[in-house]
């Protein structure tokens, strides 16, 4: 009686352990994980992007952006930390959505990661060329024989640098979103069909909006409203706010665990 008793808790006490890792793996948790990710990537790369680098930056104008650097020098600092913030929840936002979804299509979810895993490190070293820019406008480096003109336009350079760096990077923000579209697509019902098709088609804008910058930059201007960031809005706020409020649509977790006996 003692034996059956002993057997009867180590398997209750199997069971707890069992039903504890699958609540703790459970996909709308993972879900939910990647939509607070998702939702901070897309605060601190608004702060970086949309408003230190626009305030500090001016094409051309080699004073002025040295002036501005001088004058928000804290806010430089912090844009720079929200960058390497920022690029660092990316990478972890797609290790989750990897294995939130790498049972559709391993390759793809690899692929998702591979992509991330590149963008970032183009997203950091464009931070490293934005922090040298701020040490050089506030005499942080020796450069006297340069004049201030000379010293100036090295700041204009290295913000120029950068700049054309987060076009750069902008190809990964564009590609990360084909897979993890493909993803969403072909995952039986997780998510909707329509939002794996707006997280391609904002991917492919991301890519169409770079060329048309680069390639013929007055039209690439233009456009830039209505293919660079309407689309790509759209697809990225409608996935963060599908994460958040709904995860994934799932079987019942009981049914999982009967489907997986």
């Amino acid at each position: 009686m003692t034996q059956t008793n002993s057997k009867i808790l180590r398997g209750d006490r199997e069971e707890f352990h069992v039903a504890s890792r699958d609540t703790m793996n459970s996909p709308k948790r993972l879900a939910r994980i990647a939509g607070v990710l998702y939702l901070l990537n897309a605060i601190t790369a608004g702060f970086a992007y949309g408003f230190v680098e626009i305030k500090m930056y001016v094409a051309g104008n080699a004073a002025t952006t040295a002036g501005n650097v001088v004058a928000n020098s804290g806010l430089v600092r912090l844009g720079v930390v929200a960058d390497l913030f920022q690029a660092t929840v990316w990478v972890f936002l797609a290790m989750i959505l990897s294995l939130l979804l790498k049972h559709v299509n391993k390759s793809a979810a690899s692929a998702m990661v591979a992509l991330v895993a590149i963008g970032t490190s183009i997203v950091c070293l464009n931070a490293v060329f934005e922090f040298e820019g701020l040490r050089v406008a506030t005499s942080a480096v020796n450069l006297a024989a340069l004049g201030t003109g000379g010293s100036h336009a090295l700041v204009l350079l290295l913000l120029d640098t950068q700049h054309y760096g987060i076009l750069i990077a902008q190809i990964f923000y564009g590609l990360w979103l084909v897979p993890l579209g493909y993803l969403a697509y072909k995952s039986a019902g997780w998510f909707p069909r329509w939002l794996g098709v707006l997280l391609i088609v904002g991917g492919v804008c991301y890519l169409v909006d770079l060329l048309a910058l680069f390639l013929v930059p007055d039209f690439g201007q233009n456009i830039h409203l209505f293919v660079g960031v309407i689309p790509t809005t759209i697809a990225e706020v409608s996935m963060v706010i599908y994460l958040l409020v709904i995860g994934v649509k799932t079987s019942r977790p009981e049914n999982r665990i009967l489907a997986a006996e």
